[in-house]
């Protein structure tokens, strides 16, 4: 890329790529799952099933859900039977319709959540089993940073699963999603949560995340081991994982 300049939501406004993604959530947050179900035509809770799956093996006791949103993986994770799960995120409005949903299935005492950084945590090193981000890694503002602090925070032998959108390879799908992604996408999320600017922002940040082979290689550059991806529903979506 000719620049480094990251991707915004809002690039009028001198805010950091953190703020701005943190505005733009708070923003779009009582639309948000509605939006999920809707763009992705429920797909998501078929993704967020399989990225659970992949840590059935480490059958993690403590796990940690970063961007968590309104912990729709947070709550996924219930049939691994954990004793703690922590949900952090950026957004408080985000987090407080998780609040809600945590209450309404009576789970405060399993999962815990709160509002920080995903490149600045507020543990201990070792603390967890388990660690999962779903669609939150390409909103770090320094993606590096973000990982090596979720490396730090990982129990040694634990693991990292990671959610994200990937871009189709094959025809039809290539340019069907291309299509869909930049004309259908930003429509329908600006009609259903009044802001233009989240969902030009989704394809654009999709755009410039390294994908595929290159994620996997910087997982392995921050110390994870064992890296894998398993692209989804014809690559719009990956499953990485790596054991620290």
């Amino acid at each position: 890329m000719s620049n480094n300049k990251p991707v915004v939501p809002y690039a009028e406004l001198k805010m950091s790529k953190k703020e701005q993604v943190a505005k733009m959530f708070n923003n779009i947050a009582p639309r948000y799952d509605l939006l999920n179900r809707v763009l992705s035509l429920g797909i998501d809770r078929w993704w967020r099933y399989i990225a659970i799956n992949r840590l059935k093996e480490v059958q993690p006791k403590t796990i940690l859900d970063v961007a968590t949103g309104t912990a729709d993986v947070a709550l996924a994770t219930m049939r691994l039977k954990p004793h703690k799960v922590v949900g952090i995120d950026i957004s408080a409005q985000m987090l407080e319709l998780g609040k809600q949903k945590i209450q309404q299935r009576n789970l405060q005492n399993i999962i815990t959540l709160m509002q920080g950084d995903a490149e600045n945590l507020p543990f201990d090193n070792n603390s967890f089993d388990a660690i999962t981000v779903a669609f939150g890694v390409r909103n770090f503002e320094n993606l590096e940073k973000g990982l090596a602090e979720l490396f730090r925070v990982l129990k040694p032998g634990g693991k990292l699963v990671v959610l994200e959108f990937s871009k189709p390879k094959i025809f039809p799908m290539k340019q069907l999603f291309s299509i869909y992604f930049t004309y259908v996408l930003p429509f329908i999320g600006k009609l259903i949560s009044k802001d233009s600017h989240a969902y030009t922002y989704l394809p654009e940040s999709v755009q410039a995340f390294p994908e595929g082979n290159n994620f996997t290689g910087i997982l392995q550059q921050t110390g994870f081991k064992s890296t894998q991806c398993t692209p989804l529903t014809f690559g719009i979506s990956s499953v990485y994982t790596g054991i620290k």
